[in-house]
């Protein structure tokens, strides 16, 4: 980088305080296993899996290796109207993983295209089967579904909304299962799932027959790890199907692994219709989102349609051959390291050390599980956000980087964290804690 005034300006960058950095760069440059190198050389811990979505740890040379050995073969390959072997060979694995009958698997670049790719299915699902008046969509108050249209519209963060307008209309949206009545619970809260009734009055009051689908994350990470009470998602599940309206989990964040299990669907043994998925897929190696639909909602659109083209909807990039052999290399090593059975075992371990920071400064509240937790602090008055701003930084200088939304500290790491690792971890974030006013 140069040294002109303008040097670190032309890139706009993506969910950042832009004046914030350009007056006060932090810098990654390199990256290996649980951490990331400064220019300078200097070491920072892992603690959020890049974001959310570098679980096997970085840099792992058998996902560096597949993608350089298909560079070389073939840098692009086509994924309309024609084929190629990896792209199906990685539906066939990721069908595997999924709960049954989700074993159709349409391809995206990104969680936000996987979130409007399955808003688009379920409207095409109802439209083939003769019901399209189905075109409401529901979200939830602090979900985070992606970027795109589809997305933010059912999206609950209003940040996130309103510099946008009106968005898309016919979406409404279930309340929060956040409870701050009852904070510091560890795993699933035992309290809030009628909250899931929500979703009984929002099909009375619209009707049935105008509803096409329900989205939520199983887990909602990026609204600061908000953790679904016993019940709820199976009460979800009865709503939905009761009615004939979709089902759909957001398992950008909850697959592969981070809940100790390939999905969230199976760690809460709750089925949904359709499964959005990213991040871990490729061990965020290269760009990569799937779909895994339910195989009868598949088989109606493609019957229902006219000769030709039954889904009109596909990226250029779909299927990419490099980020297929990204997501085979990284689907064995998950399996030859049991990085879902290693989350699991971890867990416990987890859940002391996050919860040990209960006394910590300005500490009002612990969630967590799997390998997540979200540590909300107590925000300053007038100025939301900036006692976590000033820990992230504080943290990032001491050597281990972390996230933030609001005023909630959000931690992911890595599956391959060790016991050590965990309590230089929480030790660096108490630290930064009490330097922090």
């Amino acid at each position: 980088m140069s040294n002109t005034p303008d040097a670190n300006a032309a890139f706009w960058m993506p969910f950042t305080n832009t004046r914030a950095f350009r007056a006060q760069p932090r810098m990654l440059s390199a990256a290996r296993d649980m951490h990331y190198f400064t220019p300078e050389g200097r070491a920072v811990l892992d603690g959020v899996a890049g974001l959310w979505c570098v679980n096997a740890g970085h840099c792992r040379s058998s996902i560096v290796d597949a993608i350089q050995r298909q560079a070389a073969e073939a840098d692009f390959l086509p994924s309309f109207q024609v084929g190629h072997p990896l792209a199906f060979e990685l539906a066939e694995r990721l069908a595997e993983l999924m709960p049954r009958p989700l074993d159709r698997i349409f391809f995206t670049n990104s969680g936000s295209e996987s979130v409007d790719t399955a808003l688009k299915i379920a409207l095409a699902y109802h439209r083939a089967r003769g019901d399209g008046g189905r075109t409401r969509l529901i979200g939830r108050e602090r979900g985070y579904h992606g970027v795109g249209f589809g997305g933010v519209s059912v999206g609950g963060i209003g940040a996130n909304r309103r510099p946008y307008g009106p968005l898309l209309p016919g979406v409404d949206h279930l309340r929060s299962t956040h409870d701050p009545e009852h904070p510091f619970v560890r795993g699933q809260p035992r309290f809030g799932q009628d909250r899931a009734e929500d979703l009984e009055r929002l099909i009375a009051l619209h009707g049935a027959d105008t509803v096409a689908a329900v989205i939520v994350e199983p887990l909602a990470g990026s609204t600061g790890v908000l953790v679904p009470p016993l019940g709820y998602l199976e009460r979800l599940r009865e709503i939905c199907t009761r009615h004939g309206v979709l089902l759909i989990f957001d398992e950008v964040i909850t697959a592969f692994g981070r809940l100790g299990a390939p999905t969230a669907a199976a760690r809460f043994g709750v089925t949904p219709d359709l499964i959005c998925m990213a991040k871990g897929l490729t061990n965020a190696a290269a760009p990569m989102g799937a779909v895994a639909v339910r195989r009868d909602i598949h088989d109606t659109i493609v019957e229902a349609a006219a000769p030709g083209i039954e889904l009109f909807h596909g990226y250029t990039y779909s299927a990419h051959p490099l980020a297929c052999a990204a997501g085979l290399a990284t689907l064995d090593l998950y399996a030859r390291e049991d990085l879902f059975g290693r989350a699991k075992a971890l867990e416990p371990i987890w859940e002391e050390a996050v919860h040990g920071l209960r006394r910590a400064r300005h500490v009002i509240d612990i969630r967590n599980l799997g390998l997540v937790a979200g540590i909300e602090l107590a925000s300053r008055d007038g100025a939301p956000g900036a006692r976590a701003m000033d820990v992230f930084r504080r943290a990032f200088d001491a050597g281990v980087l972390i996230r933030i939304t609001g005023d909630i500290v959000a931690l992911s790491p890595p599956l391959i964290i060790s016991e050590d690792q965990i309590g230089e971890l929480c030790g660096q974030l108490a630290a930064a804690l009490e330097v922090t006013d």
